[in-house]
């Protein structure tokens, strides 16, 4: 199948995830950049360009990821599957902290991903910050 990703399957992945990255959730139109769709298994892994395998994504989320499928969890070191958006809910894996800062990974996969995508970096940190005293934080959004 062909690497490359059809108008119409990056409408239907924009359209699915609501604007939204599907990795650390932030919306499209809080920054200055056109979110990418991301092959969740890699082409060099065997994945396909098909809209079960696609998912919107950050371009900084995108990058961390590059061809990974797993990573070690930061508690127990053990090799885990990164999140998979298509077969896995957002809410069971993560949470957000209690000042809407952070993302807390709540499993193994979670874990692994926040660490792995650098979710908390410290730039995304202070937007997250600006964007709750602004009222458009990505927990407000519908």
């Amino acid at each position: 199948m062909s690497s490359t990703v059809s108008a119409q399957l990056r409408l239907q992945a924009h359209t699915r995830a609501e604007g939204r990255c599907e990795y650390c959730q932030t919306p499209e139109e809080l920054t200055v950049t056109t979110f990418e769709v991301d092959h969740i298994v890699p082409l060099s892994a065997g994945g396909a360009t098909v809209s079960d395998n696609l998912c919107l994504a950050c371009p900084a989320c995108n990058r961390h990821k590059a061809t990974r499928r797993s990573v070690p969890d930061p508690e127990t070191d053990q090799s885990v599957p990164l999140y998979h958006p298509r077969q896995q809910e957002w809410s069971v894996h993560f949470a957000w902290s209690e000042d809407t800062t952070q993302i807390v990974g709540l499993t193994p996969t979670g874990r692994a991903t926040v660490e792995a995508l650098q979710m908390n970096r410290p730039r995304m940190v202070r937007l997250r910050s600006l964007w709750m005293k602004m009222g458009c934080h990505p927990t407000r959004l519908g």
